[in-house]
């Protein structure tokens, strides 16, 4: 039981459910008899004293300043990431939601400020983020029933969005700045780009120089929510290369012909080496971070006492309608009108399978700000009553911003006919044995297809897929490949499968599949003829084919079928004419086709 809620609470909703189940618990506890007790816990001081250092903070600050300073770096660790190996890698792909996302925090920044700033001018910074826990939980109960592209194009705003805020909060927000100590945490920056130069895999470094980085800030007087971001976006991040995997293999090769403590540590600290020490850090914090540092971040800054009239005051309070208005508001115009113009300008497309009526929906629930935008408020006011004011605000766009962006959807989804916001599922054309190229029983009752690139170290013919699934499903399957050659960063992809297909003119297709997977770093021009003089094929129509326009086209079509089927990368695999998700190891693909198996037996 226990296991089974940890599992719903890694997921969006899970998460988002449970935000929200503190925040009631929060105000409804500031609200009670008991009231009292909910101040007298956030007022416990705790100091802690590292020689002439000196930590003074109570219980509130230390979660404000202390804890939260690992979500910003989860957060810093995801741009980098994005900015590697992602979605803001390309510059196609970032310039659409990179203006967008500046759009989402300038608009509901100046709307806030016609009309709260008069009053409180500072507050400003209170409706420039989005809280994307609460964004991606609410698009899960209320988007599309498919909706991981306008997820993705989420992300990557909710990305520009948090560095925006991150900055700002880091820069606006900080006083009385201590001349030392921000010279120690430029060092520990420096630190930690030196360290990234090196290639240093241990994630011991790291942490050590974030520590300090975090206590020189403190000291410096600059909130350390942009020590967190900016530490986290000097993590590398990197794609796993096979030759890693490999390496890995080959210990747990040893392990088993010996198993001994000594090895073990070897495998395990192989099993590290292998995968990028930003991934390690996010998949370590990211859970803790989402379950227990927001949840208890918004035990902390929720609990707003709304007796006396207070709530009253708010809600005719300019302030309140201010934070209403900028973030329900300008979230939705900002973005919506951001993308508009970048896509008019040309500058990059939306996610394939993403409608302008799914953006207006995302743009909607963007004015979900809550974690940002409660920090801001602790930062920006120090009124008690402009602090109230504030906040219910930010509980009142939550609830707005997630009416609206049902709203919105389901307007799409009607009026529209944007059922979806994902990729195609469904392969498209679907196989045809006269063409196609296929392993194992022509009559077999499941089929599953792999679009591949021969450059790409992950496909089929490196894990032995095809004879796994052989050995275990004996003629049940099979098998069969399409190309799609990622050009961009596989620049000999394509040729290479022309070649396979001006091998299979002379009928040994399957023979220049596997010696080209054989050598993948040898795939130049020269290389494919002389694996078609190893193969015994006729140099002179080899050559003639590889020229021949009739084959290029063949590859052509066959990237353009994984377009329309959903597929963007290598290897993509679909099962029965559905693409499969998830792992795509021998063992998981077998489980699928024996769960196929057991639906289709009488009685099940």
């Amino acid at each position: 039981m226990a296991l089974k809620i940890a599992q719903r609470l890694r997921t969006d909703t899970g998460a988002a459910v449970l935000l929200l189940s503190v925040t009631l618990f929060a105000l409804l506890w500031a609200n009670s008899p008991f009231s009292a007790s909910y101040t007298e816990l956030w007022e416990i001081p705790i100091q802690v004293d590292l020689g002439d250092l000196a930590f003074d903070m109570d219980l509130h600050h230390w979660v404000n300043d202390g804890l939260m300073v690992l979500f910003f770096f989860v957060v810093g660790l995801e741009v980098r990431q994005e900015l590697t190996i992602g979605s803001l890698r390309r510059r196609s792909q970032r310039l659409v939601p990179l203006v967008a996302g500046t759009a989402g925090v300038v608009v509901p920044a100046l709307i806030y400020l016609a009309i709260a700033g008069s009053a409180a001018p500072q507050g400003w910074g209170a409706v420039v983020g989005t809280d994307t826990a609460f964004l991606l939980g609410v698009l899960a109960l209320v988007g599309p029933r498919m909706s991981n592209q306008l997820r993705v194009f989420l992300l990557t705003l909710s990305v520009v969005d948090d560095f925006l805020a991150v900055s700002i909060i880091g820069v606006v927000y900080s006083e009385d700045v201590q001349v030392g100590p921000l010279l120690l945490a430029g060092a520990c920056l420096v630190a930690l780009w030196l360290l990234g130069r090196m290639r240093e895999w241990r994630s011991t470094p790291y942490v050590l120089v974030v520590v300090v980085l975090w206590g020189a800030t403190m000291q410096a007087g600059i909130h350390p929510s942009i020590a967190g971001m900016l530490a986290g976006l000097l993590v590398p991040a990197a794609l796993t290369k096979r030759a890693d995997v490999v390496r890995t293999k080959n210990l747990y090769r040893a392990y088993w012909q010996s198993p001994s403590a000594a090895v073990a540590r070897d495998v395990q600290l192989g099993l590290s080496r292998s995968i990028s020490v930003n991934h390690r850090l996010h998949e370590v914090l990211n859970t803790p971070v989402n379950v227990v540092v927001v949840p208890l971040f918004a035990l902390a800054n929720a609990g707003i006492d709304l007796r006396g009239g207070a709530l009253g005051e708010a809600l005719v309070s300019s302030i309140t309608w201010g934070v209403v208005t900028g973030l329900v508001v300008g979230k939705l115009v900002g973005i919506s009108l951001g993308t508009w113009v970048a896509v008019r300008l040309g500058l990059g497309t939306l996610p394939d399978g993403v409608g302008p009526g799914s953006v207006l929906g995302g743009a909607a629930l963007s004015g979900i700000g809550f974690t940002v935008s409660l920090l801001v408020i602790g930062l920006a006011f120090d009124d008690e009553s402009q602090v109230q004011a504030a906040t219910v605000g930010v509980l009142l766009a939550l609830v707005l911003a997630s009416l609206l962006g049902w709203a919105l959807f389901r307007l799409a989804r009607v009026r529209w006919g944007e059922e979806s916001a994902d990729l195609p599922t469904t392969l498209d054309p679907a196989v045809d044995l006269r063409h196609d190229h296929y392993r194992g029983n022509p009559d077999a009752p499941h089929t599953i297809v792999e679009y591949l690139d021969f450059e790409c170290p992950f496909c089929a013919r490196a894990t032995g897929m095809w004879r796994d699934l052989r050995d275990a499903l004996d003629g049940r399957v099979r098998y069969v490949v399409r190309h799609l050659p990622l050009d961009d960063v596989h620049p000999h992809a394509r040729l290479a499968a022309v070649a396979a297909e001006a091998a299979a003119r002379q009928g040994q297709f399957w023979e220049m599949h596997d010696l080209l997977f054989a050598n993948q770093t040898a795939l130049e021009a020269e290389d494919l003829r002389g694996y078609a003089d190893e193969l015994g094929l006729d140099p002179e129509q080899f050559d003639a084919d590889l020229a021949d326009e009739a084959l290029h086209a063949r590859v052509a079509d066959h990237a353009e079928s994984a377009r329309a089927s959903g597929a963007q990368g290598t290897p993509t695999f679909f099962l029965d004419g559905s693409r499969h998700r998830g792992p795509h190891d021998a063992a998981t693909l077998i489980a699928a086709v024996e769960e196929l198996e057991a639906a289709e037996r009488p009685g099940s």
